[in-house]
């Protein structure tokens, strides 16, 4: 969302109130001040997210507060991890690996990089996969490992979570 308020002292934070009212997780806060201030409103851009069906409440919310909301933009994939597959990717159908992946409606691999060294050769791709939640992108994973076993492959993972 982009957000419109008064440059007041206490109305990011009347901003901000209505969507832990509705339920929603604020996931950033961009709010970029100007000084001096060449205008009496501040732009703030958030990025949350919103439980189903809540938006038109917090939509009412923010009025109430005086925030005009400017701009409303879905994003369905906010979580992003990028993991290095490594193995005889094209023989073993690179495709149907992304496939695995895509299919489950929740999370998709939005990048793929592949470095083929020789025809018979072990190949290497940069593999960046998007998901709707923490715990798709888990299920994603979880479908990759599955995956690389049955294909010989090996997958390396950031260490984040570990």
């Amino acid at each position: 969302m982009k957000l419109e308020m008064k440059d007041r002292p206490g109305q990011l934070v009347a901003a901000l109130k209505p969507i832990s009212a509705v339920g929603g997780n604020i996931i950033a806060v961009i709010h970029q001040r100007e000084t001096p201030a060449a205008t009496e409103t501040l732009d703030v851009q958030i990025v949350l997210e919103l439980p189903e069906g809540r938006l038109d409440n917090l939509l009412e919310l923010l009025r109430e507060q005086g925030v005009s909301v400017v701009r409303i933009g879905e994003e369905r994939l906010l979580y992003e991890c990028t993991l290095i597959m490594i193995g005889h990717l094209m023989h073993t159908d690179l495709s149907d690996t992304v496939d695995s992946i895509d299919r489950t409606g929740s999370a998709e691999v939005t990048g793929l990089s592949l470095v083929m060294p020789a025809i018979n050769a072990p190949s290497s791709a940069r593999i960046t996969i998007r998901s709707t939640t923490r715990t798709e992108m888990a299920k994603a994973i979880r479908i990759l490992r599955g995956v690389a076993e049955r294909k010989s492959l090996l997958i390396i993972e950031p260490l984040e979570g570990a």
